[in-house]
């Protein structure tokens, strides 16, 4: 391979990382513009929680489809069209004059999204070999962790500074420069055209499953979990029945699952195109690995959910400021990106996976210790450093374990399923620990109150306001003097929760740190059938 042909392929890596960072920053970069959306564009509680989730949603119901059509279209093809859908959803937002729009643009940003993600892993996974793709995942993985706690950062920055607008107008720019250096840089490959067919059956159920997931474990705490238990209305659609959503969602994704799995099955079986190879499940590495990930796809980001809000509702921190507070996190994703290769070249990607998630153990359990009303940034700041360089490391590797045995012609498909296994989990994390965090603030406050004799009607309304308010209504309990002994009650509730949040992440990632024995055990089962001469045909047809 000629020097040439090395550098662009590193070049290259930058191009797919930053498509990756512009995407994974839009998750985060939102959560502290909402406040300044809700009050220019007069969105409602319901609209700004869908402002935030409708990207997750579609996110996550759409990254099988992607990750096989990559395969079948070619990898650099769908991550151009990716970016340039996820550009235009962009442009949307920017310019949207009311929430309905901002939030049927927000789903185009999650199609963009989702096409990106599995072709941007499929592109390195065909691209390096050996100990250079060892490199490359890390590399990957360390601009997942640190641009997730970069978002909150910029998105202060820019709110504070010019507009909630440029929080997605800043895409633009950067989505250009993606586009000409993909064009220019990344190669195009795609697997043979060996079976005749597109899965349609399957793309419908996997994206219907999919969406029934998500949306049941994010909105079962706030519409009830059977019964409903408040208002429906999402960009002016509402739900009436005295059913919750929720149970008609799960159980759809439940219905969706057994029927994927028979097609997939059947398809396979007729030698049809399928969405899906099942077989890869056969690959100790793949198998073991996503269940690894899933784990601790459940405590990971978690923090990233109840963190900025203490920081800003607790101890009154800006948006920016609290952004200032979080980039040790991202400093330690970063800083494992350097470490993960040579570690790597010693010890093994599992035993990287294994070190990443004990020192995300270590630095959550210590922010559930540290934390409280008082509790200054430099006390946190290990623990967090500390936590970014396990996020770095673990993230990075076990994306490397998942595809280790992976054939490249089926990388697409691989690539995708680990994805949508790391975003299941972190929803089935989000809806744990938010339940976790709001019913234990609850909980202690409503004693609280009760110990200083507030009546039942005046302390359920303080309770109301501060927890759907996920804390904002301390500052107005704080600036009135008659209810500022209620305002400190609610931030010691609140950082009681915050600990209790910690830990509750702790025990999931403590439960990924114990499934991870399982990875690396055994010799690797032969490739599914013809998975070699695919590879080898792959190979040989990359551009």
């Amino acid at each position: 391979m000629s020097e040439r042909s090395d550098r662009r392929r590193w070049l290259g890596l930058l191009v797919v990382s930053l498509g990756v960072a512009m995407i994974i920053v839009d998750a985060t970069i939102v959560n502290v513009a909402v406040p300044s959306i809700i009050k220019d564009l007069g969105a409602t509680s319901s609209d700004a929680q869908w402002i935030q989730e409708s990207y997750t949603l579609v996110f996550a119901a759409l990254l099988l489809v992607a990750g096989r059509t990559a395969d079948r279209a070619g990898r650099r093809r769908l991550f151009l069209i990716g970016v340039v859908v996820f550009v235009l959803g962009s442009i949307g937002c920017a310019q949207a004059p009311d929430p309905p729009l901002l939030i049927a643009f927000r789903l185009v940003q999650g199609v963009g999204g989702a096409l990106i993600l599995p072709a941007s892993l499929s592109l390195l996974n065909a691209t390096f070999t050996g100990r250079e793709r060892g490199i490359a995942f890390a590399v990957w993985g360390s601009t997942i962790g640190g641009t997730a706690a970069l978002g909150p950062l910029l998105g202060g920055w820019l709110t504070t500074e010019l507009s909630w607008r440029w929080a997605f107008g800043i895409n633009i720019p950067l989505g250009a420069l993606i586009i000409a250096g993909a064009l220019l840089l990344l190669p195009e490959s795609r697997e043979p055209r060996d079976r005749r067919g597109n899965d349609w059956a399957g793309a419908l159920i996997s994206m219907v499953t999919l969406t029934g997931i998500v949306f049941g474990l994010i909105e079962g705490r706030n519409y009830g979990w059977f019964e409903r238990t408040g208002p429906v209305d999402v960009a002016g659609f509402s739900w009436t029945a005295r059913l919750s959503p929720v149970p008609v969602a799960l159980a759809l994704a439940v219905a969706g699952v057994i029927a994927f799995v028979v097609v997939e099955r059947r398809r396979n079986a007729a030698g049809r195109s399928v969405l899906l190879d099942l077989r890869l499940f056969a690959i100790p590495s793949f198998r073991n690995g996503n269940l690894v990930a899933g784990i601790v796809s459940l405590g990971e980001f978690g923090l990233l959910f109840s963190l900025p809000l203490w920081l800003q509702n607790v101890r009154g921190y800006t948006a920016f400021e609290a952004g200032l507070a979080l980039l040790p996190l991202a400093a330690g994703s970063f800083l494992a990106s350097g470490l993960a290769a040579p570690l790597t070249a010693r010890r093994g990607a599992v035993f990287s996976v294994r070190l990443g998630i004990l020192l995300e153990l270590a630095g959550v359990a210590g922010l559930g210790v540290v934390v409280a009303p008082g509790t200054p940034w430099w006390a946190f700041a290990p623990m967090l450093l500390v936590y970014g360089i396990g996020v770095g490391l673990a993230t990075a590797q076990i994306t490397g374990v998942v595809l280790a045995d992976v054939p490249v012609a089926m990388s697409g498909q691989a690539s995708g399923t680990q994805s949508t296994t790391r975003q299941l989990g972190s929803a089935l994390g989000i809806a744990v620990l938010g339940t976790v965090l709001f019913t234990t603030l609850a909980g202690h406050l409503g004693a609280a109150l009760t110990d200083r004799g507030i009546p039942a009607g005046e302390r359920d309304a303080v309770i109301t306001a501060v927890k759907d308010s996920a804390g904002a209504a301390i500052g107005g309990l704080a600036a009135d003097p008659g209810t500022a002994p209620l305002a400190d009650d609610a931030r010691q509730a609140f950082s009681t929760a915050t600990r209790w949040t910690a830990f509750t992440a702790t025990g999931f990632l403590l439960i990924g740190l114990i499934a991870s024995a399982r990875l690396g055990r055994g010799r690797r089962d032969p490739d599914p059938p013809d998975g070699r001469a695919a590879e080898a045909a792959a190979a040989g047809g990359s551009g």
